[in-house]
């Protein structure tokens, strides 16, 4: 393939996603998948896009992305993430409009630690009066 315009990388949870962006008519391949088979949820590839639609530019990239960890939710905010932050690298102009929907913001986010005596991180067990 081609030298990439622009590679960004996105976070979420223990999700990571490497993306890379590619002048082209909006083919979108995840770990060598397309959009569609990698992600079966609507909602989830409705929210991978929206960077895309928000700055008017979807058909005009190609997004490649390599996706490691975690569960889909992560990913796919990690790879939304990961758009917004190589569309911001394309041209500065689109950072003002990702920046208002939130698009630029890292969900930091984590699973709350298992505490000893406890059956979760708060649940406690049961209390028995007699």
């Amino acid at each position: 393939m081609a030298k990439p315009l622009v590679q960004a990388t996105g976070r979420r949870k223990s999700s990571v996603a490497r993306v890379r962006l590619y002048p082209g008519t909006g083919e979108v391949s995840l770990n060598g998948r397309s959009l569609d088979q990698y992600f079966p949820h609507a909602a989830l590839r409705q929210r991978v896009m929206e960077p895309l639609r928000a700055v008017e530019v979807d058909g005009q990239y190609d997004v490649v992305a390599q996706l490691q960890g975690g569960g889909t939710t992560g990913q796919s905010d990690a790879l939304r993430l990961g758009i917004a932050r190589a569309l911001v690298e394309v041209d500065p102009e689109h950072r003002a409009t990702l920046k208002k929907g939130g698009m630029l913001t890292r969900d930091a986010r984590r699973v709350e630690r298992k505490k000893y005596g406890l059956r979760k991180a708060r649940r406690a067990p049961q209390f028995t009066k007699r």
